[in-house]
C-alpha cells in the first residue's frame, strides 16, 4: 500500500483510512427478523387425527351402551378386589420370574456344560409353549400326579396344593423367568469383559464379581425391557381367569354375566387395565431415567418438561439478531 492510497489530513493528524479492527461503525445495522419455518403438514395431520377421534367418540356414543353402568361399577367392591388380585399376582409372578431369570442367565453363561444345558432347556420349553397352555397344565396336574409325595418331608393331595393362586403364580412366573433369563443374559454380556478381568485381578471371586461389578452395570440394559415385561404381565394376568383365579377380568365377567351388562363390564376392565399400565409406565420412565445418569449427555425430558417445551414452540417469539 502506498501513500497515494490515503488522503493527507491537516498537520499533526493521521491520514484517513479504513476503520481500525475492533472499532464500531457509526452506521447502525438493521435488525434481522428470524421467522421460524412453519410446518403446515403437522397441523394438517393433527386436524385429521382429531377428526378421527371425534368420529370414533360419536360412533361409541350412538352405540347401545349403558354408560351409567360403567360409571357405577367402576369402583364396585368386587372390581376393586379383582384389581388388587391382578396387582398381587403380577408383582409376585414378576418377582419369581426375575429371580429365575438371574439364576438361569448365570447358568446359561457358565462354562459348565450341564448347567448351561439345563438353562437352555428351561428357556427353550417355557418360551416355546403358550402361557395359556402352561396354565392349563398346572391346573390339571392332579390328573397325572394325584398325590404330591416328598417322602417324610411333605405329602398331600395335588388338588389341595394347587390352589388357583399357586397355579397362576407357577404359570406366569415360570414363563416370565424364561424371558427374563434372556434379558439378564443380554445385560450381563453388555458389560465389558475388562471389568471382570480387573475384578479377578484384585482377588474377587466369580460370585462377588457378578454381584458387585457386573450386575450393577448391566442394570442400564436390563431395566427398560424388564419394565416392558411387567406391563405386559399386567395384561397377561387376565389369562389366569381360566384357572378360577378371581382377578380383574374374571371379577368383571362375573358381574357382566349376572347383570347382562357384558360389554359395559368389559369397558370397566379396560379402563382399569389402562390406569394400571399408565401408572407403572410412569414409574418405569423415572426408573430408566435414574439409571441413565452418567451414560447420557442429557437426561430425557420428563412429561411435564415435554409439555412446557411444546407450549413454548407454539408461541413462536420473534428473534432479533
Amino acid at each position: 500500500m502506498t501513500t497515494a492510497d490515503f488522503e493527507q489530513g491537516p498537520a499533526g493528524t493521521p491520514p484517513a483510512g479504513p476503520p481500525a479492527a475492533g472499532t464500531r461503525s457509526d452506521t447502525p445495522y438493521e435488525a434481522i427478523r428470524a421467522i421460524p419455518v412453519r410446518h403446515y403438514g403437522r397441523w394438517v395431520a393433527a386436524v385429521v387425527v382429531v377428526l378421527l377421534l371425534v368420529w370414533l367418540a360419536y360412533a361409541f356414543s350412538q352405540g347401545d351402551i349403558i354408560w351409567n353402568t360403567v360409571g357405577d361399577k367402576l369402583f364396585d367392591h368386587t372390581v376393586i378386589t379383582g384389581v388388587g388380585h391382578t396387582i398381587l399376582i403380577s408383582v409376585c409372578s414378576m418377582a419369581l420370574g426375575l429371580v429365575l431369570g438371574v439364576v438361569f442367565a448365570v447358568m446359561r453363561l457358565s462354562k459348565n456344560p450341564v448347567t448351561g444345558g439345563v438353562a437352555w432347556l428351561y428357556i427353550w420349553f417355557f418360551r416355546g409353549t403358550p402361557v395359556y397352555v402352561q396354565l392349563l397344565m398346572w391346573f390339571n396336574l392332579s390328573l397325572i400326579f394325584p398325590v404330591i409325595n416328598l417322602g417324610p418331608v411333605y405329602k398331600n393331595n395335588t388338588v389341595d396344593v394347587m390352589t388357583p393362586f399357586l397355579v397362576a403364580l407357577l404359570g406366569l412366573g415360570l414363563n416370565e423367568g424364561a424371558y427374563m433369563a434372556e434379558i439378564v443374559r443380554a445385560g450381563i454380556q453388555s458389560v465389558d469383559e475388562g471389568q471382570t478381568e480387573a475384578a479377578h485381578a484384585l482377588g474377587m471371586t466369580g460370585g462377588r464379581t457378578m454381584a458387585r461389578i457386573v450386575l450393577p452395570q448391566a442394570m442400564r440394559v436390563i431395566i427398560p425391557p424388564t419394565g416392558n415385561e411387567f406391563i405386559n404381565m399386567l395384561k397377561t394376568s387376565s389369562l389366569v381367569s381360566v384357572v378360577q383365579y378371581t382377578e380383574l377380568l374374571r371379577a368383571t365377567s362375573d358381574i357382566g354375566n349376572s347383570t347382562t351388562a357384558v360389554m359395559e363390564m368389559y369397558f370397566v376392565a379396560s379402563i382399569w387395565y389402562l390406569v394400571l399400565t399408565s401408572v407403572f409406565s410412569v414409574g418405569q420412565f423415572y426408573l430408566e431415567r435414574r439409571y441413565a445418569r452418567g451414560s447420557l449427555r442429557s437426561l430425557p425430558l420428563t412429561p411435564w418438561q415435554k409439555v412446557r417445551a411444546n407450549l413454548s414452540t407454539l408461541r413462536r417469539p420473534k428473534v432479533a439478531v
